[in-house]
């Protein structure tokens, strides 16, 4: 009898316990509820997406990251714009009719997070892709493209040795190379030192696309129809990536689509076409065919090296570089 009081006894007790943890849990999913409401169905999506999208850029990387980045870069800053000026009329509409904008100040506060990037566009806030060289493959080596010595004024790593790359993950270890004299203000392309010199292929592979039907601008204009003005894209045969050559001069690429290419194989000459500010090449490797992304920002940048240089096989900007052996 006593035993079956206790039984009794203590299954009172773990119902009780039970029945206390269940409105608890009730009690938690009510909160949660009316806390989402309170936010807002479309502020949590919000929420969701800028969460996810810093994850794909800083965890997932890859072609996601790159996706991610041009949204939080390019895109969504030009919806947070919009959403300020909406919040602001009604914000105002509000105070008016006197009603509650306790969601709106939340969806303000989420269009100030989405504008913020802009900031990283512009580099007023230098902010390299956040990606470690170490965790990214393949990476190639590769022979320099030309023949005499060579200004790396762009190249690297680093925010410092190369800002106008490292921000974005398609070029992320890209490289823009020029002769003496060059800065130097000029309108005339001859004037510049790398004009008109010959481009080496730097590797062996199947050139994929070239073109050289995009006439060579003046220095500073920005009276370009493609990007990468003329170019040739080189599918390695060692790794199956791409090779990207760009900025060439008009009428004089000497490959075409399908070609086999190998080191020291003439494959164009140094022009001033495309988005340039002077005469100079400009080089990357990256995962992606070139010929099927939806733009050239779209893409996954991998890490390039040099060999059979005098310096670092990842130059550095400022650093003046000669082949050890010249190519014929």
């Amino acid at each position: 009898m006593e035993k079956n009081c206790e039984v009794f006894n203590i299954t009172g007790r773990l119902d009780k316990k039970s029945f206390i943890n269940k409105a608890n849990q009730k009690e938690e999913r009510v909160i949660l509820v009316k806390s989402f409401r309170e936010i807002g169905v479309m502020n949590c999506i919000l929420i969701a997406t800028i969460i996810f999208l810093w994850i794909s850029v800083f965890f997932i990387n890859g072609l996601i990251g790159a996706y991610a980045w041009a949204l939080l870069k390019m895109i969504l800053p030009i919806l947070g714009i919009c959403g300020v000026f909406i919040n602001i009329f009604l914000f105002i509409f509000c105070l008016v009719k006197r009603k509650k904008y306790n969601k709106l100040l939340v969806n303000f506060i989420l269009n100030l997070v989405l504008i913020f990037p802009i900031l990283m566009t512009m580099n007023i806030i230098q902010f390299i892709y956040p990606i470690d060289i170490e965790r990214v493959e393949p990476s190639i080596t590769i022979k320099w493209p030309f023949a005499e010595e060579t200004i790396v004024v762009w190249g690297g790593d680093s925010i410092q040795d190369n800002l106008i790359h490292v921000t974005w993950p398609s070029e992320r270890w890209a490289y823009d190379l020029v002769m003496e004299p060059y800065d130097i203000g000029s309108k005339n392309n001859e004037e510049y030192g790398i004009w008109d010199k010959k481009v080496y292929s730097p590797i062996s592979g199947v050139v994929i696309a070239a073109y050289d039907g995009e006439k060579d601008i003046d220095p500073g204009s920005e009276d370009f129809t493609l990007l990468e003005g003329n170019h040739v894209y080189i599918k390695v045969d060692e790794t199956g990536t791409y090779l990207l050559l760009n900025h060439l001069k008009e009428d004089s690429v000497t490959v075409k689509e399908g070609d086999r290419v190998n080191p020291g194989d003439v494959i164009g000459r140094i022009g001033n076409s495309g988005s340039t500010s002077e005469p100079h090449l400009h080089i990357h490797h990256q995962r992606q065919d070139p010929t099927k992304v939806l733009h050239p920002i779209l893409a996954e940048g991998l890490p390039l090296y040099f060999e059979g240089i005098n310096g670092e096989a990842m130059p550095k900007k400022g650093d003046i570089i000669l082949p050890d052996t010249l190519i014929n």
